[in-house]
């Protein structure tokens, strides 16, 4: 008798720990496809924000409820090649036009250019006019000077449907916010 009552303590016990993994792992498979995403950055194109081999974490949900800014660093399918995954900033908003004059970023012929203090050193060239469409955005990696963004694609703009999620907090090789 004891050893029937054993063997359904075992049984029972083995139960649990099937249940709890099986728990565990779809709780992961939810938040890494619904709401974060986990990234390793391959490039120099956003340092100084984002240094090549960092590991990042982003918002998958950033986007449901609000709209990109400015700014925004995102993660997003490549419009080129949408197996491909990129991250960049923000820079043109729908339906702005953007240019580069002497490595200046303007938007709608402004007098004033965009902010680039987060650069690591002083862009240059000429580019544009581009007019960004409806629901579309104008990428640029911070280290322009070494950035394969919009300026360079076919396809120069990321539409919204292409948009993975905001890039929130480097967590590798050190924590970081990223702005």
């Amino acid at each position: 008798m004891k050893k029937i009552e054993w063997n359904q303590a075992v049984l029972k016990e083995v139960k649990e720990y099937i249940h709890m993994i099986v728990f565990v792992v779809i709780v992961v498979f939810v938040v890494n496809n619904v709401v974060l995403i986990n990234a390793k950055i391959p490039s120099e194109s956003m340092e100084e924000t984002i240094m090549t081999n960092d590991r990042i974490f982003g918002f998958r949900l950033a986007y449901k409820f609000d709209q990109p800014k400015r700014y925004d660093v995102i993660i997003f399918k490549y419009p080129d090649n949408p197996s491909e995954l990129f991250i960049k900033r923000i820079i043109g908003l729908p339906g702005e036009t953007v240019a580069m004059r002497e490595g200046k970023v303007y938007i709608n012929d402004s007098e004033k250019p965009l902010d680039d203090s987060f650069c690591p050193e002083d862009p240059l060239g000429d580019f544009g006019p581009y007019t960004v469409p409806e629901d579309s955005y104008f990428m640029l990696g911070d280290n322009r000077n070494y950035s394969k963004d919009s300026r360079f694609w076919n396809n120069k703009y990321v539409s919204e449907d292409l948009i993975v999620g905001k890039a929130l907090i480097r967590y590798f090789p050190s924590i970081k916010k990223i702005d």
